[in-house]
């Protein structure tokens, strides 16, 4: 009898080996795409993390721009600032003559008519380093150019101090502040291309 039941023994252990190859080769596959999936994770927070950074660099050479303009200001002033050259990336008016009084600086609606065109109408710094497009545009916050007194500008609304003891306002300490305020505020708009298709835009008024 014991003989008898031998080569079903073996038949049993044949099928045992077939279940526990097939056990294994699941097994091997749901590791193998649960390492695809870990890679697949740490690939995309690596391309968020970098993308960050790009973004991060973008908007910290924006300050480039917004210090070219603020010197460009300090530079000029007069009947320079009265009226608009396009060219030279200055507007004596908020809406730089767009159409309906809407400019749009970032380009972020679905209309391109007042869309501003920053290849022609903006001052372009030298490439940095880190491969940042820098580009600045200033317009003065009146409606209309020409003389500031004679039209509606933003324009600050402190009065400055006279008397000679006084230093509110004065450019140093123990001196007398300026006699008259600023005539316009000034915005100066940049925008940054950097690596990878980053866009930033930084804005600062200034007076």
């Amino acid at each position: 009898m014991s003989q008898g039941l031998r080569p079903l023994g073996r038949a049993l252990r044949r099928a045992q080996q077939g279940a526990v190859l097939f056990i294994a080769l699941i097994v091997l596959v749901a590791m193998s795409l649960a390492g695809l999936a870990m890679m697949r994770g740490v690939d995309t927070g690596s391309l968020i993390a970098t993308n960050l950074s790009f973004k991060q660099g973008a908007t910290m050479a924006a300050d480039n721009g917004v210090e070219a303009g603020r010197t460009w200001l300090l530079a000029n002033g007069g009947a320079t600032l009265l009226n608009s050259n396009a060219a030279g990336g200055y507007f004596a008016q908020w809406d730089g003559g767009a159409i309906g009084g809407v400019l749009d600086l970032f380009q972020s609606d679905a209309d391109p008519a007042n869309d501003f065109d920053w290849a022609n109408n903006s001052v372009a710094l030298v490439t940095d380093a880190a491969g940042n497009d820098v580009r600045y545009v200033i317009h003065r916050l009146c409606q209309a150019t020409g003389t500031a007194v004679a039209k509606s500008c933003v324009q600050s609304t402190e009065a400055a101090a006279t008397a000679g003891s006084s230093t509110k306002g004065a450019p140093a300490f123990g001196g007398t502040a300026l006699a008259t305020t600023t005539d316009a505020f000034y915005r100066i708009t940049v925008r940054v291309i950097g690596p990878r298709n980053t866009v930033a835009y930084v804005q600062a008024v200034v007076f």
